[in-house]
């Protein structure tokens, strides 16, 4: 990939309204017109730098919206209250009673739990199978089916999903490909790569301070318009709309992302190397063991490495939990869910953040109960933590002491 993704974020330039090097905030909720009839015109949508109220749009969201289609390198963006936000939006404004979903098997627990147990009470059925297996994909689409749903990456397995295969086959069926990328900010270019739609938690890397939740859509002009209308808008009508402040707060953030994230590869490639040499279980796309690591190579943009997320199998729940209390007490992270925080973080995803797939399934899956999440952070001197992971690892068994490693 050659999408020069930040450097097209770093040329959004927007003047405050006193001259500003940040833009101003739109701290309010609704706005004056001078005449009725742009009252009229803005609310059937026909005028252009006008705002009516905050659930429909503001600068502030919308400042944030170009900088994420700059990100993703699509016509437009809306901004949600919450991943979740944006991603039930999409579904709903696509799908009508009696459709049809393909979905992976392996997605964030909430989506998961809101494709299998709420979109039933609408009569919406999805199909959750290994999206890696494109002869799987395709013969589980039906002439009911209004989507192909899948993550870059996946969690937490970290299966690697081949965005321009699905886009084939998206665009054979007539179908769009909606893609969630939340993982792999700048790594991976999901709509250049054909995605249709490209969703991210900006709650995660993207403003990368685990202080606030929200959400993306990227997609063509016209579908993020669709969002926003008034009469039949998913994203209108349910009224998951982002505060100002908040978005004007992760806009700061985007500007540093090419640098978070490339310190979050770097360190988890460097980890998950160390750990395999230790012959514990690891799971990196980034490592020529992982089954999507030829894959992830021939999608992703090399400047910013494989990503920051990696899971380790250390056998049983017991050592899991065990572990992540001893690497929180040793000050190496955080037992807590969510990722790109400049910390690392560490959760036993079959109990947390994918507690909503039942155990049988999460069995079948590979998602053992042992299986930590790791979304490694920005730390200066990796190998000082990799020494320090490790001797919590020793005084669990987890790993027999190694003399050769120092």
């Amino acid at each position: 990939m050659d999408y020069k993704a930040s450097e097209h974020i770093q040329d959004l330039q927007y003047f405050g309204e006193f001259g500003g090097v940040n833009p101003s905030i739109s701290d309010s909720s609704t706005y004056t017109f001078l005449s009725a009839k742009t009252m009229f015109d803005t609310f059937e949508g026909n005028t252009e730098g006008c705002y009516l109220y905050s659930r429909h749009s503001s600068p502030s969201n919308l400042y944030l919206g170009e900088a994420m289609a700059q990100l993703e390198g699509t016509e437009s963006a809306n901004v949600f209250a919450s991943g979740m936000g944006a991603i039930t939006s999409v579904i709903f404004q696509l799908c009508d009673s009696g459709d049809h979903i393909v979905g992976s098997r392996t997605i964030y627990g909430g989506t998961y739990a809101f494709l299998k147990n709420f979109m039933k009470k609408f009569n919406i059925s999805t199909s959750f199978i290994d999206i890696t297996d494109l002869d799987t994909v395709e013969t589980s689409i039906t002439p009911n089916t209004k989507m192909i749903y899948c993550e870059a990456i996946s969690n937490p397995l970290l299966e690697v999903a081949d965005i321009q295969a699905l886009s084939k086959l998206a665009k054979k069926h007539g179908i769009p490909l909606v893609v969630d990328n939340t993982f792999s900010p700048l790594n991976i270019n999901a709509a250049k790569l054909g995605a249709d739609i490209v969703v991210h938690s900006l709650t995660k890397f993207i403003n990368g301070s685990s202080d606030c939740v929200a959400g993306a859509v990227c997609a063509s002009t016209d579908f993020c318009l669709s969002l926003k209308d008034v009469n039949d808008g998913a994203g209108m009508l349910l009224g998951s709309t982002l505060d100002s402040l908040r978005a004007a707060s992760i806009l700061k953030n985007m500007r540093t992302l090419h640098i978070r994230i490339k310190k979050h590869s770097e360190n988890a490639h460097y980890l998950a190397k160390q750990f395999e040499k230790d012959g514990l279980k690891v799971v990196y796309p980034g490592l020529e063991s992982h089954p999507g690591h030829q894959t992830m190579k021939a999608q992703m943009n090399p400047e910013y490495g494989f990503g920051g997320l990696l899971t380790l199998d250390v056998g049983s729940l017991d050592k899991a939990n065990a572990l992540m209390e001893m690497m929180q007490k040793e000050k190496l992270g955080y037992l807590a869910v969510s990722l790109g925080f400049y910390k690392t973080l560490f959760s036993a995803s079959g109990t947390s953040t994918s507690s909503e797939i039942p155990l049988e399934e999460q069995k079948e899956l590979g998602l053992t109960e042992g299986l930590i999440r790791f979304s490694i952070g920005l730390d200066n001197d990796i190998h000082k933590t990799y020494l320090a992971m490790r001797k919590c690892m020793d005084a669990l068994g987890i790993i027999a002491n190694n003399p050769t490693m120092a």
